[in-house]
């Protein structure tokens, strides 16, 4: 008997092998021979529809973004006015899904007790969180209220750790810690960008509400897909989309209804005669971010049907900088050095994010999830 546990606890020193790691150069085969297989696999209108959709993604949003910005910059001082922008589209995506009835062998999801109420749930949740960017876009430069809203990303992995159980490995964390201290740069800097007619205390509740509306996104992202898990058979295209017009629809309900309690559709024809540019141009800011926004979402459902959530991932990380130059370009947005660090950090971060998603097959047994 002693024997034996003197021959187990020798046993117990003995290390396990663990398989070596592989290169840097056999993980960039390894993802180019995945894109070149997947290529392959796909005819040619599926990569036309998917570089429609990613161009959407990488124009409409942050023309959206600048558009929000533009409002409040040439006289707009609603926040609920450009809030209700963001869902009065909402029958774009709607004049899509209607033919998808007719043209293909998808029919309409039965609408059930439960599934309603998640819908009116997400919908009022989305109401709030536009409201909250809305504030953001008032009171910071878009550039900077761009880089603050990329922290969704460590909300939804988050959300979607505690909520949907998806998994965090040590790549996310660090995304996460990197993305944190890109929020930081930014707090220190605030002085170098907040704009002359901006108190102190606006500037901090517009940087305050767009981390708190980038929080809610990701509780969004994260309770959409659980509704997809618990209450949806599937993730098709039209299935998708009947998503995003029913939760658009009921932010749409209760975003008019904060307007109308506010009384800011009246208070539109003053907005528009008091506006840089005249009438013409407040009316045109209103109807292009109005159609902008729902061609990003129309650009991101596409992307998330056609490939995956890291290709939109990556669309989304590229597009931040797109948003903070083309603001500094196009709006004379100050950009400091700390900001321009606080970018590439925020960019180093999403690359930390998109490895993280790395394929399990490809990826070694030996690193560490949680």
């Amino acid at each position: 008997m002693h024997q034996s546990l003197l021959e187990t606890g020798d046993a117990m020193e003995e290390p396990e092998e663990l398989p070596p790691r592989k290169p840097f150069h056999d993980k960039f085969s390894d993802y180019k021979n995945m894109i070149f297989n997947a290529y392959n696999n796909k005819p040619t209108s599926h990569w036309i529809l998917l570089l429609l959709s990613s161009l959407a993604m990488l124009i409409a949003f942050p023309a959206s973004s600048l558009l929000s910005r533009l409002y409040f910059s040439n006289g707009g001082k609603s926040k609920w006015i450009i809030s209700w922008v963001s869902v009065a589209g909402w029958p774009i995506p709607l004049l899509i899904l209607l033919p998808t009835y007719f043209f293909t062998k998808a029919t309409p999801t039965p609408l059930t007790s439960k599934l309603t109420l998640s819908y009116i749930s997400l919908g009022f949740l989305s109401a709030a969180d536009n409201l909250m960017y809305a504030y953001a876009y008032a009171y910071l430069p878009a550039s900077t209220a761009s880089l603050l809203a990329s922290t969704v990303l460590i909300f939804s992995a988050i959300f979607g750790y505690f909520l949907v159980k998806n998994k965090i490995n040590l790549s996310t964390i660090n995304s996460i810690v990197i993305i944190t201290a890109a929020m930081a740069i930014i707090a220190l800097d605030s002085d170098s960008d907040r704009f002359s007619y901006i108190t102190n205390t606006q500037y901090a509740l517009g940087f305050m509400w767009d981390v708190f509306g980038s929080a809610l996104h990701g509780l969004i992202f994260a309770l959409s897909e659980l509704v997809f898990i618990k209450l949806l058979q599937g993730r098709s295209f039209h299935v998708v989309l009947e998503q995003q017009v029913l939760v658009s629809f009921f932010a749409f309900v209760f975003t008019s209804i904060g307007v109308l309690v506010n009384n800011d559709f009246n208070g539109m024809r003053v907005e528009a005669e008091s506006f840089t540019g005249g009438v013409s141009a407040y009316y045109m800011v209103i109807i292009w971010g109005i159609v902008s926004f729902q061609l990003g979402v129309l650009g991101s459902t596409g992307v998330l049907y056609l490939s995956s959530t890291v290709l939109a991932g990556v669309l989304n990380s590229i597009r931040v900088p797109l948003t903070s130059v083309a603001a500094v370009i196009l709006m004379n947005d100050p950009m400091s050095g700390l900001k321009i660090l606080s970018l590439i950090v925020t960019f180093w971060g999403f690359a930390c994010y998109i490895y993280a998603s790395y394929p399990v097959s490809t990826v070694p047994s030996s690193s560490s999830t949680f």
